[in-house]
């Protein structure tokens, strides 16, 4: 039973189950006021860190850290008041999880419908997630196209086919996680109007990684939120691509893949 209590304190999607390496990410950054300092506090690397800020961000309806200038120590990272009200609904959440655990304790018996369970919320490797609402869909033959407005105004516009906008159930309003692989971004400098290329992103390059081979590139957007880019080092020297830099993040239509989020009834049921 021990064995059960534990997997569930750490998958269960709501309370710790949160992402706990993440959500201590956040104490660790509101206690020190530091990204590096944060990072080694939980075991992080410090790209490893502000890869978990960044994808927190994106898939919140407002940032949940800023930084500002401070160089590789990570000096002005502060959590914003949208942080600090998470926090303070997660620690609700994981005293009301730890209840729970004592209330089921008889009556798991098997950890087979539990593996079943994490394969349902199973994760994606995906760098880019973000968070947004349909804004409008138009139905096609084969294919509907959904256009998602971002929570900073931004706007994705997604090919899938009918069958998975009728199985996802989308509809204006609907709240979906829009997913871009780093590598099916391509990246531009300078005027991009005459490109054909339905998604675009613009923003500042505030860290470049340089490989071997390939550059890893992310672009904060004014939202507060920022996409990620995989392209070849070649490519990235001959774009002149630096930190401080404004480029364009550009992906078709195609390589947007979406995820539904569940309604939360908050109401209580009535008598």
């Amino acid at each position: 039973m021990a064995d059960i209590s534990s997997r569930l304190t750490a998958d269960l999607p709501f309370g710790p189950g949160l992402s706990p390496a993440r959500l201590a990410l956040l104490e660790a950054v509101a206690r020190t006021g530091s990204i590096s300092a944060a990072a080694r506090a939980v075991g992080l690397s410090y790209k490893g860190a502000w890869q978990a800020v960044e994808a927190m961000n994106n898939l919140s309806d407002t940032p949940l850290v800023a930084r500002s200038a401070g160089g590789r120590e990570g000096g002005g990272t502060r959590l914003t008041e949208r942080d600090a009200t998470l926090l303070r609904t997660w620690q609700a959440v994981a005293q009301a999880q730890a209840r729970f655990l004592l209330a089921v304790e008889g009556v798991i018996r098997t950890t087979d419908d539990l593996a079943l369970l994490q394969r349902l919320t199973m994760k994606t490797s995906a760098r880019n997630q973000w968070y947004g609402r349909v804004h409008t869909l138009r139905p096609g033959a084969v294919n509907d196209m959904v256009e998602v407005e971002l929570p900073g105004g931004d706007r994705l516009t997604a090919l899938i086919t009918r069958e998975s906008c009728e199985l996802l159930g989308l509809c204006p309003g609907s709240e979906v996680v829009a997913l871009v692989k780093a590598g099916s971004v391509l990246l531009a400098t300078g005027d991009t109007d005459h490109l054909a290329v339905p998604n675009r992103l613009t923003g500042t390059i505030s860290r470049l990684t340089a490989g071997a081979v390939n550059c890893d590139v992310v672009i904060d957007l004014p939202s507060g939120q920022c996409v990620a880019a995989t392209v070849d080092r070649s490519s990235a020297e001959a774009l002149g691509l630096v930190p401080g830099l404004c480029a364009t993040a550009l992906f078709s239509a195609n390589q947007i893949i979406l995820g539904a989020l569940p309604r939360l009834h908050t109401e209580p049921p009535r008598p």
